[in-house]
């Protein structure tokens, strides 16, 4: 599969990369057009059978709306997904991190992998909250978001008590958005979670919004 490539257009490259604190270049290809090109390449060229393959080169290139047609190609595969992809949700998690990318392969990807093969969750969970890299920690607070009554109610509330003391922006904020998503299903759980809990402010106010 060849990827399209075109030249950037800095009047909207520009405020792109700035919304995303100047962490990689961008095209300037808006999303409404990079995914008619998504589709426009899926449909044109297939879905490769080497596709982890192409992900990885994807993943490489240097403008970010070439990863995202990478997470393009992911939804597209997930049928097919192996235990042994997880190692390659943690390399995309670990490489060009930014919540743009890691908020899907969190809750999408790793979501999906752990949905299907859930003795992956003694492996990695564990891991991944004692772990330095801090997009880990937040995969493990993350990747449930989408298991409304299939939660596992009790590894949730042990991953956020692991990580309630941490001081990153990013991790008091996923902290609150998993309970924010998971009042949804439970809201009394989440509302005595919270009274029970001590947790950063950012953190109690995302996951009280809605209640």
């Amino acid at each position: 599969m060849q990827p399209f490539t075109c030249l950037p257009h800095r009047d909207t490259a520009g405020p792109m990369e700035a919304y995303m604190k100047n962490q990689f270049p961008f095209l300037g290809i808006k999303s409404p057009l990079r995914r008619e090109l998504g589709k426009r390449l899926f449909r044109e060229q297939g879905i490769p059978e080497d596709w982890d393959v192409v992900v990885r080169e994807l993943w490489s290139l240097p403008e970010r709306e070439y990863q995202y047609i990478a997470l393009d190609l992911l939804e597209k595969v997930k049928k097919r997904f192996t235990p042994e992809h997880l190692e390659l949700a943690e390399e995309l998690i670990t490489t060009k991190s930014w919540w743009d990318t890691v908020d899907y392969l969190a809750s999408h990807t790793v979501g999906t992998l752990l949905r299907l093969y859930p003795t992956l969750i003694l492996t990695s969970n564990e891991r991944w909250l004692e772990g330095s890299n801090m997009w880990l920690q937040r995969t493990a607070l993350l990747f449930q978001l989408s298991y409304k009554d299939k939660t596992n109610q009790e590894l949730l509330f042990n991953n956020i008590r692991f990580c309630v003391g941490s001081k990153e922006f990013f991790i008091q904020k996923a902290i609150g958005w998993s309970l924010r998503e998971y009042t949804k299903t439970n809201p009394d759980a989440v509302r005595h979670f919270v009274e029970m809990t001590s947790m950063a402010n950012l953190s109690r106010r995302e996951a009280l919004k809605h209640l």
